[in-house]
Formats: structure tokens, sequence, C-alpha cells
């Protein structure tokens, strides 16, 4: 059994604001709950016009609030930009307010460039912490033994972390520790069939964790027909191709024909990037997962799917998870 969740920035649309990107992105969990996703993941990331998740807990507060048993967590949050005691203030608020619904994805990167990272005041020594700030978060969500600072009320709650990465380093890192390891290959799969063999290879057993747990994300858009999924992906190209510039921007809106808008270099170089992915009906999703899952085994799939209609993104997630439950009866 492949177990399937959701991956989320609460994307900003061209035409929308925020305020109906956070709505929308609770309307949407409400409904993965309904459909069999295990959890429901938002990702950190900063000074990017399209993305409402930036302040991460906030919304997972929002979202775990309005559900009623789904998982809900970071994927991830940026350590290096936050001080391990809030972050284990904040996750330990949030465990205690939901308990056992909250899962915290440890990421390595800033989510950010260097003026944003000047901004919310990171270290730019050049110093690699992530180890040790690991290390820390774990000491404060394990039991207090009255010989360190005190993180309230996150001592005792023993959120479970997750380490993100999209490099060989993440799959290392958490074979180490003995904790799950999740590949970002919805934007980086270059390392995916490497890392996983690492990761598997060199995990040693923990206190949270006896056997490897290994998770990788996919774009999915999934529609009635193959014509009106690549319809729907053409936001994500759109937005993908912008950033890559340098001009990151609301998600686009869809287009009929994706080489009108983007030259032949350039939609090649984003579809490479994003070809961890399943577009098409359901018999085509279900054909390209299968493949995904045959060759990686995962223990889960996490889902990505910035879709500029909000209805389309509902039914894009509904059409994955009758194909995932399809796969899982095979």
């Amino acid at each position: 059994m492949t177990a399937y969740s959701i991956l989320d920035l609460s994307p900003i649309v061209e035409g929308s604001n925020a305020s109906f990107s956070l709505k929308n992105s609770l309307l949407l969990a409400q409904h993965a709950e309904e459909i069999g996703y295990t959890r429901y993941w938002l990702a950190e990331h900063h000074n990017m016009p399209g993305v409402a998740s930036s302040a991460t807990s906030v919304v997972i507060g929002h979202i775990a609030g309005g559900t009623k048993h789904i998982r809900v967590g970071a994927g991830g949050i940026m350590l290096p930009n936050h001080s391990p005691l809030v972050i284990a203030e904040h996750f330990g608020t949030l465990e205690t307010l939901y308990p056992n619904r909250i899962d915290l994805g440890l990421g390595r990167a800033p989510g950010a460039d260097g003026l944003t990272a000047r901004a919310l005041r990171r270290d730019l020594s050049g110093n690699d912490n992530f180890v040790h700030d690991i290390t820390q978060l774990q000491q404060y969500f394990n039991e207090y033994t009255g010989d360190s600072i005190r993180a309230i009320p996150a001592d005792g709650t023993n959120v479970p972390l997750y380490i993100l990465g999209s490099s060989l380093y993440g799959a290392k890192l958490a074979a180490n520790f003995g904790l799950p390891f999740t590949f970002a290959s919805h934007f980086s799969p270059d390392a995916l069939g490497e890392a996983s063999k690492i990761y598997r290879e060199n995990f040693k057993p923990s206190s949270v964790l006896k056997e490897p747990y290994f998770m990788f994300s996919i774009n999915v858009f999934a529609a009635n027909t193959n014509e009106e999924a690549e319809y729907i992906r053409s936001s994500h190209q759109q937005g993908f191709a912008n950033l890559r510039f340098g001009r990151p921007g609301l998600l686009p809106h869809p287009v009929k024909d994706i080489d009108t808008v983007l030259d032949s270099v350039t939609l090649q170089q984003v579809n490479r990037t994003l070809r961890c992915c399943a577009i098409g009906d359901s018999s085509k999703v279900y054909d390209e997962l299968s493949d995904l899952i045959d060759n990686y085994k995962p223990n889960e799939i996490i889902i990505n799917s910035p879709i500029h209609n909000h209805e389309a993104r509902l039914k894009s997630y509904s059409i994955a998870a009758e194909v995932m439950k399809k796969i899982n009866k095979r």
C-alpha cells in the first residue's frame, strides 16, 4: 500500500488574492480529508507574490482547525531561517491544540533570495547548523529533563520530524538520524533514484522509526481528458518559467497552447525540471503514477497540483485519489 498526501503552497492566482487562496486551501484540505488523503503539508517560501503560505505554522493552524482527522504539517519549515526554540514552541502549540495530527518537515534551504534572507535575520556567516538545529528540536520535543531550556508547550509532545531534501545530503542525513525522508522531485528530480537508494541502504533504526520511510513529491494534473489536463498544467509551466527568469508572480491563467507563450528552449527546460509528473485523464494518470511507484517503491507520495481554477484543482485531486485506490488494489 502506498499512502498519498498533498503538498500545498496556497497559490495566489492571477485575478485573485491571498484571502481567497487561504480559503481555498482549507476547502481543499476538507475535500482531501473526505477522499482518503493521509496528510496535508504546506511549504515555507518568502518574498514570493504567488505563495500565501509564508507564515507556515499559522496556516497549518488554520487548516487543522477546519479539519477533523487528516494530518497537517510543514513540507517544510526552512530551519536555517529560524531559532529551533521558536519552531519547537510553534509546533508544540499546534500539537497541543490538535493532538496526534501535526507533522514537521524540515528543509535546509532558505526558501528565499539573499536580500530576503537578510530580512529574515538568518545567519549569513556560511556556517551550516542544520544537524545541530535538528538535534535541538528533538531535545525540545522530548520530555523535559530539567537541565536545559524548556520549550513550552513543546516538551513531551514528540512532534514527528521529517527530513526534506532535493539532493543526496538530505538522504544521508535522514538515514543517519533514523527519520522519514521526503525527496523534492516535483522540482528537482535528477537525484531521485540515487537518493532513495542511499537513504534505504544507510538507514539507522531510531527510537522513532525502525525501518526506512521514503516519500517523494509528484506534480499531478488530472482531468476528464488529456487535453484539459494539459490546459490546467500550463499555469504551472508558465509560473515556473517566470521563476527561473527571476520574475516570480501570481499563478498565471492557463492557456490552450503553451507554445504560444513559452519558446521551445524554455519549455523544454521547464518540462525537464518538472518531469516527475502524471498528466492526463484517469487512465493516463494511472499509468504514469504506477510507473513512478513501481520504479521507486515509496511508502508514500505527496502530490503537488498548482492549478489556477479551484474547481479544477479539486477535480484533479479527486481523480488522483481514485487512481491511488486502484493502484493500491493491484
